[in-house]
């Protein structure tokens, strides 16, 4: 056997060792949930430990709340994994509604914090509920069921088309008042996203992003603040103490990192030279002590996560599952965008959003959303492999019939 075929049959052995093909679920999304999540915890303890002293005098705060909050999301995301996928199905226009809800009450009774209104204190809990993030995942709920039972019109009518993006508008209506423009584009982006994967006509897409285009334009020269973001970013040094002055932070904080980083624990720009060090920009502080090696493994958790969450819904498409296939897309779309936006706007790739990094970022809505879409990916993963068992032993009587009939024998 030549040097080549060796190489080649190596890596089918390796191929069919990782497989996870006769397992009950996909492992890897549980390997890189929970990575990303004690990756998480290690790094927001790395830097919320100066913040959180003179803050509170309690080193540890921030790292025993995220604690607290990485073990409620692994605790809600096992009880979501028990409820099956028909239920989800069967209550999407409900936890729509509920997802306006929030959205409304926040606007209402919510807690202002740096001048937004995202967060929803409830009593007797020290913990505040972000309803960005529990109207994301109703949002996806309900767009899913939508695609399943409007699929051929969508796909042909653009009534159809237009009415999961006129949902959108009232959500992207109501996150403005707040202001959350970063939620905005994410779920924008995701039902767009399941649109496309649904087979709409490209022409459509094209059309509608010379709209957005033209409407983010308009708001972003409405008010001053807004501009000053879009323009800092291009040249965050021109003004470095001013608007440009979260950026530069994070990236003196890449450039310390250089490749292999200053090592855990001994970053600099997270002793209050660089803001929301543990929240937003906890990227930045990982880039810094982990270095360049750091950064990409934890790029690649997320491609890893989001690969597997396509594969899961492709999986679904091809087992006769719609309402399955597109809740996986719409999860794997949420999570891979807001990482993407995260990671670019920590490294000045685009203008400063308010974005956390699902899994990783402190915050306790986060997290617990993020653990929930887990789960609903896992629980995708379960019935559709259950689904594609019960189903192979009757094709298996089909093909015997078949074979039978063609060669002139009973069955």
């Amino acid at each position: 056997m030549s040097r080549l075929g060796k190489i080649r049959r190596r890596l089918g052995d390796i191929s069919e060792r990782l497989s996870t093909r006769d397992h009950a679920f996909d492992g890897w999304l549980l390997v890189a949930t929970f990575s990303l999540l004690l990756i998480g915890w290690v790094m927001v303890t790395s830097a919320s430990t100066e913040v959180a002293s003179g803050l509170t005098g309690n080193a540890w705060y921030f790292s025993i709340r995220h604690g607290i909050f990485v073990l409620a999301g692994v605790v809600v995301g096992t009880l979501a994994l028990r409820v099956p996928l028909a239920w989800w199905k069967a209550n999407g226009p409900l936890l729509l509604l509920v997802g306006v809800g929030f959205l409304i009450l926040v606007l209402l009774v919510g807690r202002e914090v740096n001048g937004s209104k995202r967060w929803l204190s409830v009593p007797g809990v020290p913990i505040n509920l972000q309803a960005s993030e529990v109207a994301k995942l109703c949002l996806i709920v309900y767009m899913s069921g939508y695609l399943e039972r409007f699929l051929p019109q969508v796909r042909t009518q653009w009534g159809a088309f237009l009415r999961p993006l006129a949902v959108v508008g009232v959500y992207a209506f109501l996150l403005i008042f707040e202001p959350d423009y970063g939620a905005v584009v994410v779920m924008t982006g995701c039902v767009m996203g399941m649109l496309l994967m649904s087979g709409a006509p490209w022409g459509r897409f094209i059309l509608l992003f010379i709209g957005v285009g033209l409407l983010g334009a308009l708001l972003a020269v409405a008010e001053p603040y807004r501009m000053a973001r879009l323009t800092s970013f291009t040249d965050p040094w021109a003004d470095q103490f001013a608007s440009g002055y979260q950026l530069t932070q994070a990236l003196i904080a890449f450039g310390r990192g250089q490749v292999f980083g200053m090592g855990l624990g001994n970053s600099v720009q997270k002793l209050f030279y660089l803001p929301e060090a543990h929240t937003d920009f906890v990227f930045a502080v990982l880039a810094e002590e982990l270095g360049l090696v750091g950064a990409i493994a934890v790029i690649g958790l997320f491609a890893l996560l989001v690969w597997r969450a396509m594969a899961v819904g492709r999986r679904a498409e091809l087992a006769q599952l719609p309402f399955a296939a597109y809740l996986s897309y719409g999860i794997a779309l949420v999570i891979g965008a807001q990482a993407f936006i995260n990671i670019a706007v920590a490294s000045g790739m685009l203008p400063t959003k308010g974005l956390t990094l699902p899994l990783l970022s402190y915050g306790g809505s986060s997290l617990i959303v993020s653990c929930v879409m887990v789960a609903l990916l896992l629980r995708v993963d379960i019935e559709t492999r259950e689904r594609q068992r019960q189903s192979a032993p009757t094709a298996q009587r089909i093909g015997t019939r078949q074979r039978s009939n063609a060669q002139g024998v009973k069955p």
